[in-house]
């Protein structure tokens, strides 16, 4: 829900335009692919369309879904409220995807942030999402077997993790396991700081992981995350922040009826 949540606010605002269903929708997209959650919105919003129809919309729902699920994630320590009265938009094409890769650098990865009134702390904390998400082994063989064309593993990651990797992610398999982006085997289902301290011992899943906890813009931040006990109040606050971007207002959305598709005939999707 996290994913879902951060995927749809930052390309184009948080307006629900990931849920819309079509062959040329954001849902479509590469990065978005392997984003779930769907099956949950629906089912609120259909709980929600007896009980107050046209009320609530579909941004709204996502918004207040993920919160929820952090809350519950991190044992009820993580408290944060989430304004409300986004309005859901109307257009959302494959297209206009736009969200940092794994294999960017932390400048790159800043420049699009920024770009969304997000400051570099605020970037350090929303990719501190990962302390419960999920990759494949194809966004990572690369650091296993040829980081940068050099037939070996990215010299930045833990060996012991390489191993423990190449494991579950045989170089010539087909499968495609997920596989924990906090690899702390006691927390990778825990909202909390572990995946800092994880990041900060070379056992990254992600190289911009890894990059956050020895870049120089960056490394700070994350060490005062991982040693500190204030993630949680700091992650709500990012969440939130995230959430003001791009709103759309009633001139600009709608409340949909079903969050796979628009209520107004000029939708485009």
């Amino acid at each position: 829900m996290i994913r879902l949540y951060f995927h749809d606010c930052f390309s184009n605002g948080c307006d629900a335009s990931l849920l819309l269903d079509s062959t040329t929708s954001e849902k479509t997209a590469g990065p978005n692919l392997s984003v779930d959650g769907y099956a949950l919105i629906d089912a609120i919003k259909d709980e929600l369309e007896i009980k107050c129809a046209g009320f609530v919309s579909c941004a709204d729902i996502i918004a207040l879904a993920t919160r929820d699920l952090v809350n519950l994630a991190s044992g009820g320590k993580a408290r944060y409220e989430i304004p409300t009265g986004r309005f859901d938009g109307r257009e959302s094409l494959a297209s206009s995807v736009d969200l940092p890769g794994p294999q960017m650098s932390v400048a790159d990865t800043f420049e699009m942030f920024e770009k969304r009134n997000l400051d570099l702390t605020d970037m350090v904390l929303l990719l501190g999402g990962h302390t419960i998400g999920k990759t494949h082994c194809s966004f990572i063989k690369d650091r296993l077997y040829n980081f940068k064309n050099t037939q070996g593993p990215d010299p930045a990651m833990d060996p012991k993790l390489v191993k423990e990797l190449k494991r579950e992610c045989p170089e010539n398999s087909k499968q495609n396991k997920a596989i924990n982006l906090d690899q702390n085997v006691s927390s990778s289902n825990i909202v909390d700081a572990s995946f800092y301290k994880q990041i900060k011992s070379g056992r990254g899943i992600l190289q911009i992981d890894d990059q956050l906890a020895t870049d120089e813009m960056t490394e700070q931040i994350v060490t005062d995350l991982a040693e500190g006990d204030d993630f949680l109040a700091r992650f709500g606050q990012a969440m939130v922040k995230l959430g003001s971007f791009g709103v759309k207002n009633k001139d600009a959305g709608e409340i949909r009826k079903s969050c796979r598709s628009c209520k107004n005939r000029f939708c485009t999707a």
